[in-house]
């Protein structure tokens, strides 16, 4: 029996995100391999204001860019109005919630986590970061105590 792979110490979520910052579209740069975007290219999140949320449409294309995109809709919540770096997302209707945090965020990229250090995204606002800018953020990652050789850099989406 294989072992399954260590998860990062928790990292704390960041000190204070604009709840702006995460509108509009987003990119996915890195990833931790999970079974939901297995084979997963050209990921894109799509994050619209609503309240006290968001409203989140997560496509990426299995395969190649040029399958067809498979779409989850999930309603975001902000559950840390002091942050905004805390926010709970339901989907399928509310049958399935997972809380994430922004760990970090720059001007054009963010390393969003699940609590438990299982799950992380590095997202940018572009489809392609600059190689200084993803090599600042993927240290970011390490630092925050991920395992960098894990990361899966998908096929970036065209815009």
């Amino acid at each position: 029996m294989g072992a399954a792979p260590a998860m990062a110490a928790p990292a704390p979520p960041a000190d204070k995100i604009e709840l702006t910052k995460m509108t509009g579209r987003w990119y996915e740069v890195a990833r931790l391999p999970n079974n939901t975007q297995k084979d997963c290219q050209g990921g894109t999140s799509d994050w619209v204001r609503t309240g006290d949320g968001y409203s989140v449409v997560q496509a990426c294309h299995k395969g190649t860019l040029a399958a067809p995109a498979t779409e989850w809709k999930a309603k975001a919540k902000v559950i840390d109005p002091k942050t905004n770096a805390r926010i709970k997302m339901s989907f399928f209707g509310g049958m399935l919630s997972q809380e994430y945090w922004v760990l970090d965020h720059k001007s054009d990229w963010l390393i969003l986590g699940t609590p438990n250090g299982r799950y992380m995204w590095l997202m940018s606002q572009r489809p392609i970061l600059s190689a200084s800018a993803k090599s600042q953020a993927v240290a970011r990652v390490k630092s925050l105590g991920y395992d960098v050789s894990r990361l899966e850099f998908p096929t970036p989406a065209r815009n």
